[in-house]
């Protein structure tokens, strides 16, 4: 909420500077956002000036050359003006040379088609005093002297207050609710209530009825008749903090109601009471699709739950969202209804809601307003509808309703002493007790234990318990609170276990060079499809969100892969090309009916993503340079590996499809004889639905599952004094044997002596004959307790060349 600090001061004026209001109040509870400047840089070089003569430009038809007496004995000025209303006799803004506009330009002497030009004679929009040029140059009261600074006429300058305002709170969405937050929180005095006086009355309305056939959603409404009303435009100050505060002047009538609501908090809506037929208002529910044109032209479907305000012809309004087109206020509007009811805050918020329509009434109302807050709004409008409009009140007052019937009670709470202390951890005596809820507005009596504190129906909603009060004693003294630990008894905050493990697997890859994002949660359905999943692929099993923030966050993820590719994307279309990102979060699938469970399942997922070089370029790199090696599916194994072999699993990959892979390219990742995840190249096609170029290689665990099977606490195992012997061996097999199919035999038939095998060359060609290959072996051989000799390997040796042979036909290449 924007609060013009001058306005906020007519109420509550602390005699400290602005920067420690802001912390003051911030500390409170009442936080600050922002500190914004309205209006002109500086007040310097703008005073009031009189145009003493004015006559057409001798090369410009649009233009007048004038003179212009600026005050303090200086001779007249000379200022062009393409102003159609200036006129010789006028009395004037001026912006002399030097003077900073609200767009922060310095005013300079300048030349205007060959003639000189030493100041501005200003219009409304150009000091922040209106939102268009419409109305040409202003034109002062001719009381007014020449060369008097025009801040002392005009709120050319202000600083406004830009606050957070909580849901709980909404007596703080008014700028008396604020100046009274200002006064607890300061000391300073606070002004009366605009409300204090009303030149209204109550009783009988003549020409005007309302019917409420709605009692549970609307407790209050009442409404008074202006008769003899002249529609115009509203006087510069009202229209200053309004466009300060960021609504758009329009009309008197208009400005009134929203003038009103920023200042109590609570919403307005004036009917052109000739428009209403019958002269009547009936508050009802909707029927399901009944229609109303509302005063933003569009056309709203509603149902049965929400409520319509109606005359004789129909509905006129959307109650406690927006008023309907068909009486609004306009030029030539005479007598006017001004309608200040209460409704319930629920019912409102989800009418605006499943509408799509958020306004400044319905977001006041969804907090839950007292209808003790409608009469002080009532009040405060008919003040200035009587001194703006010329209006006169016609009759008294309609007030309807169960709650004019029979007003809510306020509550009386108990707040001991010892409660505040013990709460609290510090000793806030009865007296300041005592001041800080008076100031805040509630009631208070001395009590036997503490005090009985009466809530105000502002507060109604929010303070309802003892504890309510103590934070409300409490929260102007937070400087003063000791600071002090927590007993610990014993106890003392560490990550667990598993909490460890994924801290280290996520490490080991930033180790190598990989930067982790934080995706989010959300996505939208339409990921499936790009990801090419099957109808019957369980990930296309979305848990869907019952109030989304947009369509593509509509649905929670079941795979980190969607977020990843989404930030490569952005990366790639920025320049950022060669990649390695990593993500670790949370995945959700729905569980089916049969399962019985309500929850979907949800677990923590580690992903990977490679795209783009495999290494940048370099000056050790050979000339000519060779083409930069791509990422492929071996590059995200060796990323794969780094995670699984600092977490000490025991893991393999076997060939396996994904629709989202390469075909031949992708894998299965297992732990034991459990799949924990994938591994393998993108498919060309996904890669095409995220705009990506290239190879895209990645992975994804299941980190639970991951984690299950880590060693958590390594054991010792003594490392051998013995040199071991290796020895290399070329295998012939057919394509379509995999490489760990051949490390399994010979790791079976190695025994206890070999220590190590890893593949280190492939060799396809005429040597081995087609739809075979040569897969080079290099074997380490070890023993704790002696050096091996040839003598010593060779049986092994010979053991696992048998094995090949009958295992997976694997012939020595000679």
């Amino acid at each position: 909420m924007r609060v013009p600090y001058s306005w906020l001061r007519e109420y509550c004026a602390p005699d400290i500077t602005l920067e420690a209001l802001e912390q003051r109040l911030t500390l409170s509870g009442t936080k600050v956002e922002a500190i914004h400047h309205h209006g002109v840089g500086s007040a310097e070089g703008f005073v009031v000036g009189k145009v003493l003569t004015c006559g057409k430009h001798p090369d410009a038809d649009r233009l007048n050359v004038t003179t212009v007496d600026v005050g303090d004995g200086e001779a007249p000025q000379q200022i062009v003006c393409g102003a159609p209303n200036v006129a010789a006799g006028q009395t004037v803004a001026v912006a002399r040379p030097g003077a900073t506009m609200p767009d922060g330009m310095k005013l300079k002497k300048a030349k205007l088609r060959g003639v000189e030009s030493l100041g501005m004679i200003l219009s409304e929009d150009e000091v922040g005093l209106a939102s268009d040029r419409a109305g040409g140059i202003m034109v002062l009261d001719d009381a007014l002297t020449a060369g008097t600074p025009l801040v002392d006429v005009l709120p050319i300058f202000d600083e406004v207050i830009e606050f957070e305002i909580t849901p709980n709170r909404p007596d703080c969405l008014g700028i008396y609710g604020l100046a009274r937050e200002v006064h607890a929180a300061t000391e300073a005095p606070l002004a009366p209530a605009p409300w204090a006086d009303d030149l209204g009355t109550p009783g009988y309305v003549p020409g005007a009825h309302i019917r409420i056939e709605a009692p549970d959603l609307c407790p209050r409404f009442t409404a008074r008749v202006f008769e003899n009303v002249t529609i115009g435009p509203s006087p510069r100050w009202l229209k200053a903090r309004l466009i300060a505060a960021g609504m758009r002047p329009i009309s008197n009538v208009v400005d009134i109601t929203n003038y009103v609501m920023l200042l109590t908090g609570h919403p307005l809506h004036a009917f052109d009471l000739d428009k209403v037929a019958g002269g009547e208002l009936t508050v009802r529910r909707a029927t399901d699709g009944e229609q109303v044109e509302t005063l933003d032209g569009q056309t709203r479907t509603l149902d049965s739950e929400m409520l319509v305000i109606e005359d004789a012809d129909g509905p006129t309004s959307i109650a406690g969202v927006m008023g309907g087109a068909r009486s609004e206020v306009q030029d030539g509007t005479t007598r006017v209804l001004m309608e200040v009811a209460s409704w319930i805050g629920p019912n409102i918020h989800r009418t605006s809601n499943i509408l799509g329509l958020r306004s400044e009434a319905s977001g006041r109302f969804e907090k839950g307003l007292a209808p003790e807050q409608a009469m002080d709004a009532q009040t405060a409008a008919t003040k200035l509808m009587i001194e703006l409009t010329g209006a006169t009140v016609a009759g008294g007052t309609i007030d309807a309703g169960p709650f004019a019937a029979e007003p809510w009670p306020d509550a009386t709470i108990r707040l001991r002493e010892q409660k505040v202390a013990a709460l609290l951890g510090l000793v806030i005596p009865r007296a300041r007790q005592w001041q800080t809820l008076i100031a805040l507005g509630f009631g208070v009596v001395d009590a036997a234990d503490g005090l009985d504190v009466t809530v105000p129906g502002f507060r109604r909603n929010d303070v309802t318990r003892e504890a309510d009060l103590v934070e409300e004693v409490g929260r102007f003294d937070l400087d003063k609170l000791p600071a002090t630990l927590p007993k610990r008894r014993g106890t003392a905050g560490r990550m667990s276990s598993e909490q460890r493990l994924r801290r280290r697997a996520v490490d080991a890859l930033i180790g190598r060079g990989a930067y982790e994002i934080v995706g989010w949660s959300f996505t939208e359905p339409g990921v499936a499809d790009r990801l090419r999943l099957p109808e019957d692929d369980p990930r296309r099993k979305f848990v869907a969100l019952q109030n989304p923030m947009s369509e593509d966050h509509s649905v929670l993820r079941t795979m980190v892969l969607g977020s990843l590719l989404d930030a490569t994307k952005h990366n790639v279309a920025r320049g950022n090309a060669d990649l390695r990102l990593i993500e670790q979060g949370a995945v959700y699938l729905a569980r089916p009916p049969a399962e019985g469970e309500e929850l979907p399942h949800e677990h923590r997922a580690l992903g990977a993503v490679l795209h783009g070089r495999m290494s940048a370029p370099s000056w050790g790199d050979p000339v000519p340079p060779t083409p930069p090696k791509p990422v492929d599916f071996f590059a995200a194994k060796g990323l794969l590996a780094a995670t699984l072999d600092t977490l000490r699993v025991d893991w393999s990959v076997r060939a396996a499809a994904q629709p989202f892979l390469h075909p031949g390219r992708s894998a299965e990742v297992l732990a034991g004889d459990e799949v924990i995840g994938w591994v393998g190249e993108l498919h060309p096609l996904v890669a095409r639905a995220w705009e990506l170029d290239g190879a895209v290689a990645g992975f994804e665990l299941d980190l639970d599952r991951t984690v299950a099977h880590a060693v958590a606490v390594p054991y010792f195992r003594d490392l051998p004094s013995f040199p071991p012997v290796r020895q290399d061996l070329a295998v012939i097999v057919a394509e379509d044997v995999a490489a760990d199919e051949v490390l399994t035999a010979v790791r079976g038939a190695g025994g206890k002596l070999l220590q190590a095998v890893r593949v280190f060359d492939v060799y396809r060609g005429a040597q081995v004959g087609d739809g075979r290959k040569s897969l080079a072996l290099a074997l380490t051989f070890q023993a704790p307790d002696r050096t091996l000799s040839d003598e010593d390997v060779a049986p092994v040796r010979d053991k696992v060349v048998a094995a090949l042979g009958k295992q997976v036909g694997g012939e020595l290449r000679g």
